[in-house]
């Protein structure tokens, strides 16, 4: 896959317990970016944060981190991002989501094509 230089990174933020489908959120959010075909996506699970309730979430206390903050990020064109959204609105009680610009440098598969 070929992505243009210019694109779009779409952020969302949710919690690691929340779940949707039976499965936990963020990979049931992973799934639905995959079977879009969209570029790719990364969740990264975060150490400490608090959201719109203002309750911090932290790996240092043990009863509260059990639901640490997790940020899914998925990079491709804003269209297709634009598609995604709808997509997973419905699945997302609570939790932010933010679209940027970013310059892509690069997008590899590490796999080299035989000429």
């Amino acid at each position: 896959m070929v992505l243009p230089e210019k694109g779009h990174l779409l952020r969302i933020f949710v919690g690691e317990s929340d779940k949707y489908e039976g499965m936990p959120l963020y990979e049931w959010i992973v799934k639905k970016a995959r079977e879009s075909c969209l570029a790719g996506a990364t969740v990264l699970r975060g150490i400490e944060g608090f959201g719109a309730h203002s309750r911090l979430h932290t790996a240092k206390i043990l009863r509260l981190s059990e639901d640490l903050p997790v940020v899914i990020e998925i990079v491709d064109v804003l269209e297709k991002i634009e598609n995604f959204i709808p997509l997973i609105d419905e699945a997302i009680d609570e939790g932010l989501a933010t679209i940027e610009k970013v310059d892509i440098r690069f997008y590899r598969s590490g796999k080299k094509e035989a000429d």
